[in-house]
């Protein structure tokens, strides 16, 4: 079974002609798929479009009443497919972008990697083409920063969302206890993957160079904030430290208490006196007239 998983939120121009392009996809690739959508509580009548989907496609719709962010919709998707899953060596999940600026034409090549025994394939979009000029210098600086910082396999295809996993790969990551996530956008991504790349015996690189597909709205990611946040990321990562939460400083634990330091004595090393005995403390100050 591949889990193709869409986290969505205000995503109503695009999301029926991504799922309607997902179905055709696995029309020509004949595998056994079920669309698994997280609504993040959008308010532009996204509902409305998912529900005629809902009862034309294998999709499993959950909604939000309140939004609970990206990587909370993300996570919750990842624990979805784990949990249908009954043969999570053989089953693949693969994320990707509700707003159709990835392409659903690249999941074959990622799917086949996992057939092909690969635990984790990252999908590198440095070749893609039509993608804007803000956000490709983002990306550009992200990617050489998480590359630079991070010190980890995939660093560099780490922010995007267009991956595949092997499900058993998705349990054993998820068998930590508490929230995943503590980043959001493109730091999130670079987090999970760290967390994925833990678990997975087996990671490969698929290089996209297929041209974006024409979005019907402009991305609402902001590319120079996101960059900055999957540096802080990465340095966390990379000191070994729990990421902060986007736009929250970085909590620094304080050093901990040095004893006082004694003075040297003329004989008989630190804190001793004269023949070695040691030096008893000053008498407190006796306190002044009332």
């Amino acid at each position: 079974m591949i889990y193709v998983l869409v986290p969505v939120r205000d995503e109503a121009t695009t999301v029926g002609l991504l799922l309607w392009k997902v179905q055709q996809v696995f029309t020509a690739f004949e595998r056994e798929y079920q669309l698994l959508v997280v609504d993040d509580a959008s308010t532009d009548g996204t509902d409305a479009v998912l529900g005629p989907y809902a009862r034309a496609l294998p999709l499993t719709l959950v909604t939000h009443r309140e939004r609970r962010g990206y990587a909370r919709s993300l996570e919750e998707l990842l624990r979805l497919a784990v949990g249908r899953s009954d043969r999570p060596r053989r089953d693949v999940a693969v994320t990707i972008q509700a707003d159709f600026s990835e392409s659903p034409d690249d999941l074959p090549d990622l799917i086949r990697r996992i057939e092909s025994g690969a635990d984790l394939v990252l999908g590198d979009t440095r070749r893609r083409l039509g993608v804007p000029f803000r956000e490709r210098v983002g990306r550009a600086v992200a990617r050489a920063g998480a590359r630079a910082l991070a010190r980890m396999e995939g660093a560099p295809a780490g922010v995007g969302t267009l991956r595949a996993y092997r499900v058993a790969t998705l349990a054993r990551m998820l068998r930590r206890p508490g929230p995943l996530l503590a980043t959001e956008g493109w730091a999130a991504d670079l987090e999970l993957l760290a967390h994925a790349a833990t678990a997975s015996r087996r990671t490969e690189i698929v290089t996209l160079a297929s041209p974006v597909p024409a979005r019907q709205r402009p991305s609402r990611a902001t590319p120079i904030r996101s960059a900055w946040e999957v540096l802080r990321t990465a340095r966390g990562l990379a000191r070994g430290e729990a990421p902060a939460a986007a736009g929250e400083p970085v909590e620094v634990a304080p050093p901990p208490p040095q004893p006082p330091r004694r003075g040297r004595g003329r004989r008989g090393g630190r804190g001793r006196g004269r023949g070695g005995a040691p030096r008893s403390a000053a008498p407190p100050a006796s306190p002044g007239p009332s």
